[in-house]
Parts: C-alpha cells; sequence; structure tokens
C-alpha cells in the first residue's frame, strides 16, 4: 500500500508520483511536459485509489489451457470523475486511463485574484458551468483539481456535488499538492470526504499560491503565460 494517513489527509507515496510530481515542480519543465507530466499522474493516482479503496472479487476463468480462478475489480462501472475546470483538464485525462468507463463532470470555478484573499485566509470563487452526471450512492466520487491552495474553490465545487449527490460510495477530493490550510478548511466544510494527495506542501504565501509549489498549473499546461 502507497497511501499514508497524515491526519488531515492520505499522502501518496509511489515512487513514481513523486518522480513525476518533482519533474512537473522544476521551471524549466516546459509545456508539453508539464501537460504530459500530469495526465502520468492522474494515472497513477487512479491506480492507487484502485489499490486502496476499490475490492476486488473471484471469477471464475477459463485460459486456453485450463479453468481458474481470477480477481476483478468490483466497481469499475460506477466512478463519477469531476474535473474541476481548466487545470484539472489533463489531470483527469490520466485519471480515464485508470478509469475508462467513469462518468465525468465539469465544474467551471475559479476565485477571483483581484479580489484577493480576506482576513481569513478565503477568496470570493465564481462559478460559471456546472454540468453533473447523476450520482447515485454506488458510485466512487473523484472530484480532481492538481491544485489545493487555499480549498475556496474547493469548498464551492463541493457545495454544488454534496446538493445533487444521492448519496456515494467513496467521496475523493484529488490533488497533486496541498496547503496545510487548504486541507484544513476543505476536511471541515466536508468531513465525509477523503482528501488525497501527492504532496503537503509547506504554506501559502500572501497571495494565496501554494510555496513550494509548482506555480499556476493551469498556465503551464495550457501556456497562457
Amino acid at each position: 500500500m502507497t497511501i499514508e494517513d497524515r491526519d488531515d489527509a492520505y499522502l501518496i507515496t509511489h515512487a513514481l508520483a513523486k518522480d513525476t510530481l518533482s519533474r512537473l515542480r522544476d521551471v524549466e519543465t516546459e509545456q508539453v511536459a508539464f501537460r504530459k507530466g500530469l495526465v502520468k499522474l492522474g494515472r497513477i493516482c487512479g491506480y492507487e485509489i484502485i489499490d486502496g479503496a476499490m475490492d476486488t472479487e473471484f471469477v471464475p476463468v477459463t485460459t486456453p489451457l485450463a479453468e481458474t480462478t481470477g480477481e476483478r475489480v468490483k466497481g469499475l462501472d460506477d466512478v463519477v470523475i469531476i474535473n474541476v475546470l481548466r487545470a484539472a483538464t489533463p489531470f483527469v485525462e490520466g485519471l480515464l486511463k485508470a478509469f475508462p468507463r467513469a462518468k465525468q463532470g465539469v465544474i467551471s470555478a475559479g476565485r477571483d485574484e483581484d479580489a484577493g484573499m480576506n482576513d481569513a485566509g478565503e477568496f470570493p470563487i465564481t462559478i460559471d458551468y456546472v454540468k453533473l452526471p447523476e450520482i447515485t450512492e454506488d458510485d466512487t466520487v473523484i472530484i480532481a483539481d492538481p491544485m489545493l491552495a487555499t480549498g475556496s474553490t474547493m469548498c464551492a465545487v463541493l457545495d454544488h456535488v454534496l446538493s445533487e449527490a444521492d448519496g456515494y460510495e467513496n467521496l475523493f477530493v484529488l490533488s497533486a499538492v496541498s496547503a496545510p490550510d487548504g486541507l484544513v478548511r476543505v476536511g471541515d466544510a466536508a468531513p465525509e470526504a477523503d482528501l488525497l494527495t501527492v504532496s503537503i506542501d509547506d504554506h501559502l504565501d500572501d497571495d494565496g499560491f501554494i510555496v513550494p509549489g509548482l506555480g499556476d498549473a493551469g498556465d503551464r499546461a495550457f501556456r497562457t503565460t
């Protein structure tokens, strides 16, 4: 098992996840490599969720030579992946390699950088678009956003998801890097969610960016700066 309980979150410690994140952090990693790195990291995280949270069942298998018994993962058809636009798009592309039959939802949410953080360390959040599939009590729900900084965006996203979900089997908030403040805020707002991340970074700077972080994941993936 390469998922460790770190009180406020579960940490993915797979060696390839750590290697890929280190390459993403590097300021010399250019756009194409950065985007491909997010895809790779999403795939690794998806496999870790399967290994750490999903059950298997024994099934009969007929090989070319004999009858035997194999194991299959249960619930792969009951997965909902929610893409928090826009930075999560390549991240979700990787998750879909692990969950190719997943239902997909999209929420376009962003913080108002011009308004800045308030004294509580929160940003005002604008939700421009929401399209969610049906979420049932049998589903494993994965809300993906590479950066969990103040947690303001994720809390707003969770409000929409929880208000529309008709229950769920598992609820994961998945990020590549997280700040301690954001983990605490999201954990307090949605204690039923399992917070899953590859790294818990040191702190937020005065502008609400994760340090050491990896910069603006959306800008680096889509070359908008």
